[in-house]
């Protein structure tokens, strides 16, 4: 229960208006990202993947992840310590969830308008769970780009509600509607992958500077061995052994993702990517193989399907 004295504001917060920004990247952040997720980790000449990183031509012609997207939104993140109501201690901040819904292939280098909003705010006791919903527009042609939605889970804000039904607003999106239901039946493709001891140490460059991904005692505090690695970065590698197992290296088959988080990955640690195919929808799962855990699930939806499957 939080402490009278640091009580969330919810009317406070739900009605706060997040400043615009923008987020301009070139080839290199593009190709910069593509291996901080993993890409030619295994072989630097993997025909699916060496189009993340290089072009013939040189990095004009490059193609970007999907997953790319999720970059646009992570500066909202360090904007929350700003929200007026909001109390919270930034030690104890989960990354629970995250959607985002892809509406044009991304160009390999570009400018994005971003809007953000305020888009739930629940209180479930010992925690209180933020959705924040960004919309990227570009900046030229004010074209949406993409929709992300991040679920944030603030240990130890809970307790807020001053009824006595806890309090609980949403503001409807599909997302919404996009929780796994992992299938009891043998994958339709499996795909192990290594992680690097620095994974999180690179991944943090694109934007995500929370010291529990970095420093050894901000990880003690928040209940963990050693650092952790980005939630988002473990997406980034689920997603890209999706689109080289079922899309056959086609990044513009992706639709929309969800991902719940459900547990932490240390770098250096070994995924197992599991996937089943239920009409133009994916279902997935991660698996830690040390430690024989889940730790993330969740949907994809594709625009088509290949001829080969």
């Amino acid at each position: 229960m939080a402490d009278s004295s640091s009580l969330i504001d919810p009317e406070l917060v739900i009605s706060h208006k997040f400043p615009e920004t923008t987020h301009t990247y070139t080839e290199r952040d593009a190709a910069l990202y593509a291996l901080g997720v993993g890409a030619c980790g295994r072989d630097a000449l993997d025909k699916y993947e060496l189009k993340y990183v290089y072009h013939e031509d040189g990095q004009q012609s490059i193609q970007v992840l999907p997953t790319f997207g999720v970059l646009f939104a992570v500066g909202f993140l360090s904007h929350l310590s700003h929200v007026p109501g909001l109390q919270y201690d930034p030690r104890l901040v989960l990354h629970g969830q995250q959607y985002i819904e892809i509406y044009k292939p991304f160009p390999s280098s570009g400018c994005m308008q971003n809007k953000a909003s305020i888009s739930g705010l629940h209180d479930k006791g010992k925690a209180a769970i933020l959705e924040v919903e960004i919309i990227s527009y570009e900046k030229e042609s004010s074209e949406p780009i993409c929709l992300n939605r991040m679920t944030v889970y603030l240990r130890g804000a809970g307790g807020f509600s001053k009824s006595s039904h806890p309090y609980s607003y949403s503001k409807n999106s599909a997302s919404q509607n996009l929780a796994a239901k992992i299938p009891n039946r043998q994958p339709f493709a499996v795909y192990e992958e290594c992680t690097q001891p620095s994974q999180a140490l690179l991944y943090r460059l694109f934007g995500d500077y929370n010291p529990l991904h970095s420093d050894p005692k901000v990880a003690e505090i928040a209940g963990f061995s050693r650092p952790i690695q980005h939630g988002l970065c473990t997406m980034g590698f689920a997603v890209r052994a999706i689109i080289k197992c079922i899309c056959r290296g086609d990044p513009n088959m992706i639709k929309n993702i969800s991902g719940r988080f459900l547990l932490h990955v240390y770098p250096g640690e070994t995924l197992i990517m599991e996937m089943w195919l239920e009409g133009l929808r994916v279902v997935y799962q991660v698996k830690v193989k040390e430690r024989n855990k889940a730790v993330l699930s969740g949907v994809i939806d594709l625009t088509h399907l290949t001829s080969s499957l």
